[in-house]
């Protein structure tokens, strides 16, 4: 548990909410890993307070019943803040068939996480944003992503999930307040290549997250489902060498700048992202999804929609499943195209179909092979780790 910082007390004044003590107002772009990325850097940048968390309810589950992100209807116990927003709590409940990791994510944080809405375009999430800047009162507005997709132009062939990203630093144009964006762990959410990340945002990270920076948040990564926020904290804890994540296996390559937290303007991003231009007066999710496959040739929810299309048709039966041989036989293949290191989820779907998932997997991996596991990821040979001092560095 993470929530060990007392909340700052809610207080009324004119009929609007404001919280004491509350300074830092983050948009996670891409949704729930992002919104836990934005937890540990805000703690990594010396902040004791805790924050303001606007995020998407968007999991990317490996088979999404309900396709895209969620909207306040698909919640019950959701707290109202203000006119237009809402506040997930532990308490709080997706209606099924929906799901969402949020109301969890929400009980291990001090943080406030607020839904970020996107059934009403750039435009909606706009408004939600001008009346969190008007509640909270934050010295800025910080549009936090892990990989640094956010940045993309949006015709690169590595491009996978453009629609959200862009669609948060839309939503943040025309606010009263200064807007940044902080890329974490370049490269790492498996789009964008390090290089190309790193020629647009620079090489000089505001800040180098060390193990000391992820280890209040162990048990939170352990059960969070997001592969990029989990490659960031194994390069903040000195890990090094290259990880094969997703369903299709993309490779990336955990380095000595994988750890950095990098700044810029977001007019500079602006500049550089031309979808988010074409997103800024969008008024429903179906017009983003439309000038996104203009942009771009698809959104990230056609693939979710491909995915579930896919789980729907007939399988042949399983019968006598052996996981162990199935995993040995992954990890043989892998080792073969010079990976070091692959997420669970990421063996998960190599070996599909299953009767297991992820957490199966990796319960049953640790208990039966321990030694391979490098928190949090698993290792595919014992030689593999290269490590740093994993010290603290201010840049």
């Amino acid at each position: 548990m993470v929530n060990t910082t007392g909340h700052c007390t809610e207080r009324w004044s004119g009929g609007r909410p404001t919280l004491a003590g509350v300074t830092s107002l983050y948009v996670a772009a891409g949704g729930g890993g992002d919104a836990l990325a934005a937890a540990i850097v805000h703690r990594a940048l010396g902040h004791d307070e805790p924050a303001v968390i606007a995020t998407y309810a968007w999991d990317r589950l490996a088979v999404d019943p309900l396709p895209g992100p969620r909207s306040a209807i698909d919640f019950a116990g959701l707290r109202r803040l203000g006119r237009h927003n809402h506040v997930i709590t532990s308490t709080t409940a997706p209606l099924p068939p929906s799901g969402s990791t949020l109301p969890r994510l929400a009980g291990d944080l001090a943080d406030t996480l607020v839904l970020l809405d996107p059934s009403h375009g750039a435009a909606g999430m706009r408004t939600q944003l001008t009346e969190l800047v008007g509640i909270y009162r934050p010295d800025g507005v910080t549009v936090l992503d892990v990989g640094g997709d956010a940045i993309a132009r949006g015709d690169e062939p590595s491009l996978r999930s453009p629609l959200a990203d862009a669609l948060s630093l839309a939503a943040t144009t025309r606010l009263d307040s200064p807007v940044e964006v902080m890329v974490a762990g370049p490269g790492l959410d498996g789009e964008l290549r390090e290089a190309d990340v790193l020629h647009v945002i620079g090489h000089r990270p505001l800040v180098r997250l060390s193990a000391a920076d992820v280890e209040p948040f162990k048990d939170t990564l352990d059960w969070h489902p997001s592969e990029a926020t989990a490659l960031l904290a194994a390069a903040a804890r000195g890990i090094r060498g290259r990880v094969e994540i997703r369903d299709t296996g993309l490779t990336v390559d955990l380095t000595d700048n994988s750890p950095g937290v990098y700044a810029l303007p977001i007019v500079a991003v602006l500049d550089h992202n031309r979808l988010a231009t074409a997103l800024a007066d969008t008024r429903t999710l179906t017009q983003a999804e439309q000038a996104t496959r203009e942009q771009c040739g698809f959104t990230e929810i056609d693939h979710e929609r491909a995915k579930r299309q896919r789980s729907e048709s007939p399988r042949d039966q399983l019968g006598g499943f052996d996981l162990d041989s199935a995993v040995r036989t992954f990890e043989r293949a892998a080792l073969a195209r010079k990976v070091d290191y692959v997420t669970f989820r990421r063996i998960a779907e190599a070996i599909s179909p299953a009767p297991f998932n992820a957490a199966d997997i990796r319960r049953h991996l640790i208990a039966t092979r321990p030694s391979r596991y490098e928190w949090p990821l698993w290792s595919l040979a014992t030689h593999a780790a290269t490590r740093s001092a994993g010290r603290p560095q201010a840049v």
